[in-house]
């Protein structure tokens, strides 16, 4: 990859091609339990390079807006949240959840100065627990988000988020690379309460150690599919969804809850990583999400108050050589989203990808780059990117046997564009 590619892609703030391109989607900014009742506290957000706080005024209602007051350029995040507004603490200016300013007590008799203050905002809504922000032209704001797990009832889906110290694009990559699994987690799928358990699946995984990648354009991204051998005269394919800009859908495992990603811009060094696991047909069980709560999955320990990871670059992310050495974890990491994050945030805060050498099995990486890079060209020519339509996050991933020589996403197309409430395709 050249040097400007590269540039291209992981360079998101402000007026960037590729943060106009996620501009256009709608993005989990907060978790629920971040605004958790009226007046609560605000929070402060960094989305695409940008400052923002987020609040939940005293009708419920939920804003996002500039960090900083129009007046002396305080941040609003030592604000007092009151009466259907967020007050700046330093001369008492008010916004309401749209940005607008409603009061300036030092000019009680000139409203249209008042009138004329305004922050910048953006929409946010709740949905599936998560609240989502769009941060493009508004008259351009696609429909609400439809990813299955956002639209399940509350005990058939699990979501959290971690901070990853790294740009987006090198984590999401990591999610994308089916062929890693064999390697990196090969130890802990035989372990892990969210995995353990499903015998053929890990048995097609570590008996063929060498897949072979067919990747395919889909309506909203791409459909990964990673074949390995099975039985006699047929293949087992796990099937990952990529939906633009940068959700994942993990192919399932026996009855297991499908799990996924998201990684969200911070700046271009970091990125939020959503992680979800959902089940169509029934209501986690409790053993399933204790497992969750405890950061077992996808999922990870944090420490008291915050988002970042217990195991973080600064511990090593609490490597154990023994076990490494001894066979009972690959890398000596324990769990899987460590595992990842670990090898990512090794590649540097941003990768220099003119250094790496890309082979076969990295077809659905390189496919990715391609079609974030066309899709972020299009905008200029006002064609809509692929993922916006909801129609395109109505998917699934799919692990499933099927014979040899049968073109995958034709064979797997109903289970990939499922009926709402259909049971899983999983091995």
């Amino acid at each position: 990859m050249r040097a400007e590619q590269n540039e291209f892609l992981v360079r998101t703030g402000p007026g960037t091609p590729m943060g106009e391109l996620f501009r256009r989607y709608w993005l989990p900014a907060l978790l629920l339990e971040e605004l958790p009742e009226a007046d609560c506290p605000p929070v402060r957000v960094k989305l695409l390079s940008e400052r923002l706080i987020a609040f939940r005024d005293t009708s419920n209602r939920f804003g996002l807006v500039d960090e900083f007051c129009a007046h002396r350029g305080v941040s609003l995040w030592f604000g007092r949240n009151e009466e259907n507004g967020l007050r700046c603490s330093y001369h008492g200016w008010k916004y309401d959840v749209n940005g607008q300013c409603v009061e300036i007590p030092s000019e009680p008799g000139n409203p249209k100065l008042c009138q004329r203050m305004k922050l910048k905002s953006y929409p946010l809504v709740e949905r599936g627990g998560v609240l989502w922000t769009y941060m493009g032209p508004p008259e351009l704001k696609p429909a609400l988000p439809e990813h299955e797990w956002a639209t399940l009832p509350e005990n058939q889906r699990f979501v959290s988020k971690r901070l990853q110290e790294c740009n987006y694009l090198q984590a999401m990559e990591g999610g994308i690379d089916s062929s890693h699994v064999s390697f990196l987690h090969r130890y802990t799928m035989k372990v892990d309460p969210m995995f353990k358990g499903a015998h053929k699946s890990h048995e097609y995984n570590l008996q063929d150690l060498a897949p072979h990648f067919e990747v395919v354009e889909s309506p909203g991204g791409l459909y990964i599919g990673a074949r390995r051998n099975a039985e006699e005269g047929k293949h087992y394919w796990r099937i990952t969804q990529w939906i633009m800009p940068s959700f994942t859908l993990i192919p399932p495992r026996g009855d297991h809850p499908i799990g996924g990603h998201s990684w969200v811009p911070i700046d271009d060094e970091h990125c939020w990583a959503w992680s979800t696991n959902h089940h169509a047909m029934r209501p986690l069980k409790p053993e399933e999400h204790q497992a969750l709560e405890d950061g077992q999955g996808i999922h990870v320990a944090l420490l008291p108050g915050t988002y970042r990871p217990v195991a973080n670059k600064d511990n090593d992310y609490l490597m154990d050589r023994k076990a490494q050495k001894e066979g009972r974890s690959f890398s000596g990491i324990e769990g899987f989203a460590m595992q990842d994050a670990s090898v990512q945030e090794s590649m540097g805060t941003i990768q220099d990808r003119t250094r790496e050498n890309l082979v076969p099995t990295d077809q659905g990486i390189i496919m990715a780059r391609r079609r974030l890079i066309k899709a972020a060209e299009e905008l200029k020519q006002n064609k809509q990117p692929p993922g916006v339509d909801p129609a395109h996050q109505r998917v699934r991933s799919v692990s499933i046997v099927l014979p040899k020589g049968v073109p995958f996403a034709e064979a797997a197309e109903d289970a990939l564009q499922p009926e709402p409430g259909s049971a899983h395709a999983t091995v």
